[in-house]
């Protein structure tokens, strides 16, 4: 839900930028854009609400993300790079060392608040959808009381007036005691309706005006621009500028059809024609037609308006053409950029492209029951994956305190720790936990998940020797724009568990080319039982808002000299999901795969 609305205020900032920019390119370069292209530049607003929208579009697709991706130096799915993460704790396992999960409650706005956010959207779009239905319903009432124009005169001047517009279509021409002013509807079978006896009160030469604005506007495809304009209003109905930029496209649509109806007119039809306007200046359209339809009416500001630009009409050369044409295609890619990047910023980085190669998808739901979730089993022997939950598998979040097996390993390898001495001194703060309140060792830091261990040695190693490590393992989506001490619990580090086992496996073949001895170090904290074998992991809890939501257990088994890494993650808004809780799922799981023998 929190996903739908910040894609949502991504693409508003979006539109709004871009709509500032057309307003202040239209002022700057008035006379370097044709009354055209003052109009159709507001086509470019389509582009984000687009591209954020519909279910597939190029900006969130494989395509831009791999080519993104490798930009960033980032990989996707490999059968020879696997990795695993830590798993939960709590638990206490024959001839093993007592695993605490712990964990720091993180603030966060509350589901409340997006469901607050996301019903005032969702009333919003139903009072203007109720107002489009109803425009609707007027229009289907209008086209009812219409009758078709007969006169032969008035048709063959439609058909004279549709050789010039260039439209070869059929279009009818009706008329309706429900309006005052022409109007133009329908883009599967269009029309032109006109008020009663409009084609009786006029002479030849004004129902010639009349016919070719409406004409213009099924050229321009208006109809179909109109309806778009009613979803934009939809969608962005709490937005202000929006609703200023929307007016002044209006103004805009029908300037441009004015020029192309004073295109194919000569100097004495420009003044005629200026006349037809002011006719209908104060006779609008009734109901809500003008919201709905486009037609030759208008508010008296919109009409002085266009009849200064009536006055100042000149034909557009084509070098004003090309002008035109070039601004148009400058803000055209500067609208199709910032959309991919928007799009990238809302989604790319939460979901790992994996190609499911070398991977068998097992149903573990038993096992999960209550709770969402995937589990992932790397075999090194068979170099084959075990996946439970293909989409959650790849579904990034944050690593929470499964990441501490990096910040040790990235310490040791930069020196800000060493395998002889890894104790650090307690600061003297008071901490939640007792466990906190005295000097630690890396393995008393791991078994007890002590935040402020882990937090001490990132500082040591430095935010820019971290992204140097992050990149070189490829870690999730390497985000460390948070701040330093919380940036991997429930901030903006966020990984898959699909990339926790190609991770864990990674450092344990060592195909990243750290120092043996420090990944020996780190495996030895990690160390939680030698029964039957040895197990190796490391638990992480996301706990919000005092809530324990989210659980992880990553690690790896080492039995008569085969490997197997595994991860597995949950989460529940219902009930508790912790580290604790993934590693009792977990040793089930790899009980009843017989690799391992719980101490249940």
């Amino acid at each position: 839900m929190s996903a739908l609305i910040i894609r949502l205020l991504l693409s508003t900032v979006v539109v709004s930028i871009l709509g500032l920019a057309i307003l202040m390119a239209k002022k700057l370069f008035a006379r370097h854009l044709s009354k055209q292209m003052h109009y159709k530049l507001w086509y470019i607003l389509a582009i984000p609400p687009i591209a954020a929208w519909i279910p597939w579009n190029p900006f969130q697709s494989g395509l831009i993300q791999s080519f993104w991706n490798h930009l960033s130096f980032y990989e996707t799915d490999s059968a020879d790079i696997a990795g695993i993460t830590a798993g939960p704790a709590g638990s206490t396992l024959q001839h093993t060392q007592l695993l605490q999960d712990f964990s720091i409650s993180v603030s966060k706005p509350s589901g409340l608040v997006y469901s607050i956010l996301l019903t005032a959207w969702f009333l919003g779009m139903a009072i203007l959808l109720t107002k489009a239905v109803y425009a609707v319903i007027q229009v289907v009432q209008l086209k009812r009381s219409a009758m078709p124009i007969m006169e032969k005169e008035v048709q063959n001047l439609l058909q004279e007036c549709m050789k010039t517009v260039g439209i070869k279509r059929e279009i009818q021409v009706l008329e309706s005691p429900l309006i005052t002013s022409p109007v133009t509807f329908g883009i599967l079978k269009p029309c032109i309706v006109l008020p009663e006896r409009t084609w009786s009160a006029f002479s030849a030469k004004e129902l010639q005006y009349i016919f070719l604005h409406e004409l213009c506007h099924h050229k321009n495809k208006d109809v179909l621009v109109n309806q778009f304009i009613w979803v934009y209003q939809m969608l962005y109905w709490f937005n202000p500028f929006i609703w200023i930029t929307l007016k002044q496209i209006h103004t805009d649509r029908e300037i441009a059809c004015d020029d192309a109806v004073l295109g194919h007119l000569d100097a004495d039809g420009h003044l005629d024609y200026g006349y037809i306007l002011i006719r209908f200046a104060e006779k609008g359209h009734a109901g809500m037609y003008g919201n709905m339809v486009p037609g030759i009416a208008g508010s008296r500001k919109q009409m002085k308006q266009r009849i200064q630009n009536i006055a100042d009409y000149s034909h557009a050369e084509p070098q004003l053409k090309r002008k035109s044409r070039m601004i148009c295609t400058v803000f055209l890619t500067v609208a199709i950029l910032m959309t991919a990047v928007t799009g990238a910023v809302a989604s790319t980085d939460d979901v790992f492209s994996f190609s499911g190669r070398h991977a068998v998808y097992e149903d573990l739901s038993p096992y999960f029951t209550g709770y969402d979730g995937s589990f992932v089993l790397f075999d090194e022997e068979h170099a084959q994956y075990t996946i439970y939950n293909r989409k959650e598998s790849q579904q990034r979040t944050s690593p929470d305190s499964t990441y501490k097996i990096y910040s040790a390993l990235f310490a040791l390898e930069s020196g800000a720790l060493t395998a002889d001495s890894t104790q650090q001194g307690w600061d003297g703060k008071h901490y939640p936990y007792s466990e906190w309140n005295r000097d630690q060792t890396l393995q008393s830091a791991m078994r007890d998940s002590v935040n402020w261990y882990f937090q001490k040695l990132d500082e040591k190693t430095g935010r820019k020797q971290l992204e140097t490590y992050f990149h070189k393992m490829k870690y999730g989506n390497k985000n460390l724009s948070g701040n330093l001490e919380d940036y991997w619990l429930e901030s903006t580090l966020k990984i898959s568990p699909i990339e926790q086992v190609q991770l864990l496996r990674g450092m344990d073949q060592n195909v990243y080319g750290f120092k043996e001895e420090n990944i020996e170090t780190v495996k030895q904290a990690m160390l939680m039982d030698e029964q039957d074998g040895r197990l190796y992991g490391k638990t992480g809890t996301g706990t919000i808002n005092g809530k324990d939501e989210k659980g992880w257990f990553v690690g790896l088994i080492e039995r008569d000299g085969h490997s197997y890494y595994f991860a597995i993650n949950l989460q529940s808004d219902k009930q508790q999901a912790d580290g604790r809780k993934a590693l009792e799922i977990a040793k089930q799981i790899l009980h009843d795969k017989n690799l391992y023998k719980a101490n249940r």
